[in-house]
């Protein structure tokens, strides 16, 4: 008995989250008995209503489900009621906020004879007038007659099983409704029940609720798709032999689904340069930190089935390793597109050796290229920093400041100004425009939009930032009918995969979309442009088990709270933009853009 309970009291410990009562759903933990720890495992997960069965034997209410199973030393004392009482005394339970649904394997009358002997021993824990937070213990399996539910005592309640529902009914004495799921659906939960019994189930379910009573179903698919249509259907105890698994599940879907609440038009491209073998002037690379696929899928169902990155025709796979790392990071994963070069974690324009590489802006300078970078992200963020600094450690955000005095850059538009504060003076030097985006005076401008980080767009004043952005810089750049090359991250996609947060991932993805739509439409109006958009890794192993288009409602799965090595999809439109079809590794980016760059424009 000490063993169950010293493992009981470590399980309660390790799963103190779990444990936390939620508002929104209830477990009802299916043959509990059969659990490693019955009680405390259901317990420690929230669970508020816990199953065992028992069978009268000699006399004693035996914890199993058949008498081959029957083990002397587990009875429903020293299962559940023993634990219960052990638990109050230790402070591991605060109060008494589930019941007990016990289901009587032999005769009615004879087990609740003894159940009723048992109790007498524990009437301190039992439910009733004067202890009205008190046990409930709830009977199923053999039961008395409905009519004699009122000659129990206080605490005991019943589990009706019929469908005749009617006020005659004691339902005073009805702890909850229970059917078979068997008697409505053969539904195994996989996909998506029929819809003919979907609705004699929601039938039967509000009748239940009519006389304010809560309904459970026993044989029921176990699994997140089942759990997740009885808790939208209104099931009130959920049933499960997973209680961990199912609260923790449940739990998070206010993290894990999001509906969008605002759906953006997208732009239709006209196509009429696309893939265009003309000279190149204008390159805009476009990295969404932790952009894959699922993404992308979840930006287009949140928004019609439809975003401005999928009219794009021209599109292919990039691989993303690191040199150290099977995983990626931003900081390797911008290197290989900014120079050309694999690189190990975490160094930010440097070879593995730590040697400083060149990066697109030192480069297309010596072609007549102005060029700018934009993100969401503080300025030393890895992927904006890996166009300008060469250094071995992203972390270091001092030295990685002092590089952008120095680069070869034209335009910087982010966060992090804080980050800056000893290079100000060497960054007016260098002939930036501080803090003033004035189109029409300055040739060099960096705009720090906070002292810190941005924050996310959803539930902040941070508006459209990024779009604006972006429509400044590409009439920056342009202004001076010269080439340029502007990279504009999208940075928060990433924190919402790493958060495991859909709302978040879902409504930054958006607001790359709309960037992507701006520039676009650019192309569209100045020929020789080409865009390029993709990511440098995938974040979060995402995947979108259920959705719902009409209503823009996604639920996203997580794999991981960190990157993954999956290929993601890079997009590209307007000139020479079937180059880039086909699966292939991040660096080849970079060297695509250069053989463009040297087919039409002179090196000094």
């Amino acid at each position: 008995m000490r063993k169950i309970f010293l493992f009981s009291l470590a399980l309660l410990f390790s799963w103190q989250l779990a444990a936390q009562e939620s508002k929104q759903f209830k477990i009802h933990s299916h043959n509990d008995y059969l659990q490693k720890a019955p009680f405390w495992e259901a317990y420690a997960a929230g669970a508020k209503s816990i199953e065992v069965d028992v069978i009268l034997q000699d006399g004693k209410l035996m914890a199993a489900h058949e008498e081959e199973s029957i083990n002397p030393a587990k009875t429903i004392e020293s299962l559940y009621l023993d634990p219960i009482r052990k638990g109050i005394e230790n402070g591991l339970i605060d109060g008494i906020d589930f019941t007990l649904l016990v289901d009587l394997k032999t005769s009615a009358l004879p087990t609740l004879d003894v159940l009723q002997t048992v109790m007498e021993d524990y009437q301190d824990l039992a439910y009733g007038k004067a202890n009205p937070e008190g046990l409930k213990l709830i009977i199923s399996g053999n039961r008395p007659e409905v009519t004699g539910y009122e000659s129990y005592p206080e605490w005991m309640f019943f589990d009706y099983q019929s469908k005749d529902l009617n006020e005659s009914l004691p339902w005073d004495k009805i702890g909850m409704v229970s059917l078979s799921f068997r008697q409505f659906s053969i539904w195994n939960g996989k996909g998506r029940m029929v819809e003919d019994q979907r609705e004699k189930l929601q039938q039967f379910i509000d009748q239940v609720h009519s006389f304010d009573k809560p309904v459970r179903f026993w044989g029921t698919p176990d699994s997140k798709t089942a759990w997740k249509a009885f808790y939208e259907m209104g099931v009130d105890y959920i049933n499960t032999d997973k209680p961990y698994e199912a609260n923790s599940y449940l739990k998070s879907l206010p993290n894990t689904v999001y509906q969008n609440p605002e759906i953006h038009e997208a732009y239709q491209p006209k196509f009429e340069l696309d893939g265009a073998s003309v000279p190149v002037n204008q390159i805009i690379l476009m990295i969404g930190d932790g952009n894959g696929l699922a993404q992308i899928s979840a930006g287009l169902f949140a928004n019609g089935n439809e975003l401005n990155l999928t009219q794009l025709k021209n599109m292919g796979l990039i691989k993303t390793q690191a040199t150290d790392d099977f995983t990626t990071d931003s900081a390797a994963g911008a290197t290989a597109y900014a120079t050309g070069r694999k690189t190990n974690n975490r160094a930010l324009g440097v070879d593995p050796s730590g040697k400083p590489l060149q990066n697109l802006p030192d480069i297309l300078d010596g072609y007549g290229f102005r060029s700018g970078i934009i993100t969401t992200d503080q300025l030393t963020g890895a992927t904006p920093s890996a166009f300008y600094a060469h250094h071995a450690e992203r972390d270091d955000a001092s030295e990685i400041a002092s590089f952008l005095p120095k680069s070869k850059l034209d335009l910087f538009i982010g966060g992090g100004e804080e980050k800056f504060i000893e290079q100000k003076e060497a960054l007016e030097d260098a002939g930036f425009l501080l803090n003033k985006l004035d189109l029409a005076t300055s040739k060099k401008i960096g705009y720090f939009e906070s002292k810190g980080s941005l924050p996310a767009k959803l539930g902040s004043d941070r508006g459209d930032f990024l779009k604006e952005s972006t429509q400044f810089g590409l009439n920056f750049l342009g202004k001076e009918q010269s080439p340029f090359f502007l990279m504009i991250e999208a940075a928060m996609i990433d924190s919402g995969g790493h958060g495991n947060n859909s709302s978040l991932l879902i409504s930054e993805m958006l607001d790359f979309d709309e960037a992507i739509g701006e520039v676009i439409q650019y192309a569209d109006q100045h020929p020789g442009t080409l865009v390029i958009i993709t990511a440098d890794h995938e974040t979060g192993g995402v995947s979108i088990p259920q959705g719902d288009i009409a209503s823009s409602t996604l639920e996203l799965a997580y794999h991981s709270d960190d990157h993954t090595g999956i290929m993601v999809p890079i997009f590209a439109y307007g000139a020479h933009s079937d180059e880039f079809r086909g699966v292939y590794e991040n660096t080849e980016v970079f060297h695509k853009i250069m053989k463009l760059v040297q087919g039409y424009h002179s090196g000094n």
